[in-house]
């Protein structure tokens, strides 16, 4: 390989800073899904309630990922991350008021979705800082900042055990200390072209293209099924399964750990063979085992089986899906594109967790749930490969026969 096509050290220094970022405000974001039940007892929700609590931050931070997204295109990820990371501290610490009042929690939970749309900063920032051939990985990599679920998952509740308001101190702290290391060391790339045009403009641009609306259904498969397990995984095993808080906020932190694994597996998969194939391969798995969790089997081994292998699944095909937004996508509109597609991964999440209360409320049981997730896995596995495989890179001229899988 050529010594132009390698990464900078610079680079590497962006996706740390931005991988980093990306895990922090994902934990805000998170804040609330692993305390459920907690609010649960302390306001009197029923199932519904309690899904939609913990479902609006995820529903605000998708839409916000639109915006956020053509505003990174405009003025950068080195004056979007901190700028974002630091506004999220003030619905982190409103929490400590709120936790009182269904009303002002929905409320809260709703600015609190500020923290999910860094998303949509850092995959333009990755994607301009990394060649071709690496961008799959280094994207995957960035991904991982999902972790920050994980994160929230396990620590949160323990920290909540020592004092209620400890994780909300800790996260508003950690926040501006990287919203202050960012501003200092995080650079945009110099020769990044700035679009001119306005945010709306662009952004129907990008809504024009046929592909952003198909990168955008299979995201939502993808990672809104990870959304969704991350918000409503602690309420399900806790209510299905019998566990305590603390034991289900662990379990539930495995699941996304493994998600945070395979998400880079994917995007290095997709360096070397064609993206859609990777995703066809990773949701007919997924389909399989929500099959098999339908059914509703022991927590040890069957149900832990079922689960983890869902969780590869879900992270191997998101990591894949941006790496076909990075090869398809022009580079001027890469974040307009992003932000489309991150929020339909992040409404993806949105909607399962209120579906899998209502069901439990009138059916007192799961199983439909996973099934509709196995039906819509095995779609999307269908459609990536039968159309996807064969999708043109961005900027090839249009009476070309489509770009072969890489093999």
């Amino acid at each position: 390989m050529d010594t132009a096509e390698k990464p900078s050290p610079t680079a590497y220094v962006d996706l740390v800073l931005a991988t980093v970022g990306f895990a922090l405000t994902f934990w805000a974001w998170n804040l609330i899904a692993p305390l459920g039940g907690v609010y649960k007892d302390r306001l009197g929700l029923s199932s519904f309630e309690q899904s939609l609590l913990v479902a609006v931050p995820v529903l605000v931070g998708s839409l916000g990922r639109i915006p956020v997204g053509a505003l990174t295109d405009r003025y950068g990820a080195r004056l979007m991350f901190p700028l974002v990371s630091a506004l999220t501290i003030v619905p982190v610490l409103l929490l400590i008021p709120a936790k009182h009042s269904y009303g002002a929690m929905l409320a809260v939970g709703f600015l609190l979705g500020l923290g999910g749309t860094t998303f949509a900063i850092g995959v333009p920032l990755v994607n301009s800082w990394f060649p071709p051939a690496h961008r799959g990985f280094a994207i995957g990599v960035f991904g991982m900042g999902m972790g920050g679920v994980a994160l929230s998952g396990y620590l949160t509740p323990r920290m909540a055990k020592h004092s209620e308001n400890l994780p909300f101190y800790v996260v508003a702290i950690a926040l501006a200390v990287y919203a202050v290391i960012a501003a200092v060391l995080l650079r945009d790339r110099p020769d990044r072209p700035v679009p001119t045009a306005s945010p709306a403009h662009r952004l129907a641009l990008a809504g024009r293209l046929r592909v952003t609306w198909e990168l955008s259904a299979l995201y939502a498969i993808g990672f809104g099924g990870i959304v969704a397990f991350g918000v409503y995984l602690p309420t399900y095993l806790k209510t299905w399964y019998e566990l305590s808080p603390t034991d289900a906020g662990t379990k539930a932190a495995g699941f996304a750990l493994l998600t945070v694994i395979f998400r880079p597996i994917g995007g290095w998969l997709s360096d070397r063979v064609h993206p859609a194939l990777v995703t066809s391969a990773a949701l007919g798995f997924v389909a399989l085992w929500a099959i098999v969790q339908a059914f509703d089997p022991p927590l040890v081994p069957g149900g832990t089986l079922a689960l983890l292998c869902m969780a590869a699944g879900l992270g191997t095909a998101s990591g894949s899906v941006f790496a076909l937004v990075a090869q398809v996508t022009p580079q001027p509109q890469v974040g307009s594109v992003t932000g489309i597609v991150g929020a339909a991964g992040g409404l993806g999440g949105f909607v399962p967790p209120l579906v899998m209360g209502a069901v439990y409320s009138a059916k007192d049981s799961y199983s439909i749930g996973f099934m509709l997730l196995s039906d819509l896995a095995l779609a999307g596995c269908v459609y990536a490969y039968g159309r996807m495989r064969n999708i043109r890179a961005a900027g090839e001229p249009a009476g070309r026969p489509p770009a072969p899988a890489k093999v």
